[in-house]
């Protein structure tokens, strides 16, 4: 990370998919918002929406068309149950898919949870410039995609490369 340059702090909207969850036992939520604040960006909105596709598909949807949202950060929805749909929903507002952030996921997820993290279908793309990443339902599956790879490419430092870097050609034709 260049300590040198000046951190740009985002505009973050974060995404609970869950038929149980409340704002009062939102852990997973919870825990994307305290980390996105500790780094210095901004909750543009937070959300609890039931497992259903089209649901998520128009919060998000709705999040990417707005300007002020610069990120989308979704939990839960991702295994392999009949009613885990966020990649269903998500991928296809997609302009393109961000393949690496699914497959590194699965490998630090590895070290934690063994086998398991198969059954994640944790994934990452841009849609209309806005950059979401959609990471499995738990607290601990939050925290690893936020502390090793989410928050180094939300920092316009880290080096040699990074999304927030990349966020002004993300529109070009």
């Amino acid at each position: 990370m260049s300590e040198d340059l000046a951190f740009i702090p985002l505009n973050i909207a974060v995404l609970t998919v869950s038929d149980t969850r409340t704002e009062d036992n939102d852990t997973s939520g919870q825990t994307l918002v305290e980390r996105l604040e500790e780094a210095g960006h901004k909750l543009a909105e937070k959300i609890i929406v039931p497992d259903n596709l089209y649901q998520i598909r128009a919060i998000v949807s709705k999040w990417v068309a707005e300007p002020y949202v610069q990120a989308v950060l979704t939990t839960g929805g991702t295994g392999l149950t009949g009613r885990d749909g966020t990649p269903e929903a998500i991928s296809v507002l997609l302009d393109k898919e961000i393949e690496g952030f699914g497959e590194l996921f699965r490998s630090i997820s590895y070290a934690e949870i063994q086998t398991s993290t198969i059954q994640s279908r944790a994934l990452s793309g841009v849609a209309n410039g806005t950059i979401i990443f959609c990471v499995p339902g738990s607290s601990g599956a939050c925290r690893t995609a936020w502390d090793k790879l989410i928050r180094f490419q939300l920092d316009h430092r880290t080096r040699p490369c990074n999304l927030v870097q990349m966020m002004p050609r993300m529109m070009e034709k």
